[in-house]
């Protein structure tokens, strides 16, 4: 089963393979490899010639691994669930305390058109869309609030900022 991925606002193909914990290693390419394993294997990863990206459960603590991955060109972050939504605090933390520049992706059950807009807001870039979404409207969705409410990792100027201009 393929996934459709979205990336900076773009239905791209996914350079990225997401790699079982029991998977041998390519030669090369790219890779995306669990929390776990990025521990059990750190060195022979960072030995091989492969970009690694690494996928965090959502229980993870970003700011207590984040030495250990801050140098990582993807962090993928899980929804497993509509209403556990604490990928979007890790991701908040990526991206406003952290300064984390490399792909942040959101990959789960709950990553659906309705959420999309606020996965940007909180400093999102990439997605893997749900079977049976239609990319173009998860691609409008994140335009559909032109003013928001609050301050977010996407930097747009809230309401109340406006109000007092």
């Amino acid at each position: 089963m393929s996934t459709t991925l979205l990336r900076n606002q773009r239905v791209e193909a996914d350079d990225y393979t997401p790699l079982a914990d029991d998977a041998a290693l390519p030669a090369s390419g790219k890779v995306i490899v669990s929390y776990g394993r990025w521990q059990a294997e750190r060195e022979a990863l960072l030995a091989s010639s492969l970009a690694i990206g690494v996928k965090l459960p959502n229980t993870v603590d970003v700011a207590g691994v984040l030495p250990e991955i801050a140098d990582r060109p993807l962090i993928a972050l899980d929804f497993p669930a509509f209403p556990d939504g604490r990928a979007y605090s890790q991701a908040r933390l990526l991206a406003e305390r952290f300064a984390y520049k490399g792909e942040l992706r959101a990959t789960g059950k709950a990553v659906v058109r309705d959420q999309i807009g606020f996965m940007v807001r909180c400093g999102f870039t990439s997605f893997e869309l749900r079977e049976g979404q239609d990319p173009a409207a998860c691609i409008q969705a994140i335009h559909e609030f032109s003013v928001p409410y609050q301050q977010a990792a996407d930097h747009a100027r809230p309401v109340f900022l406006r109000r007092r201009a």
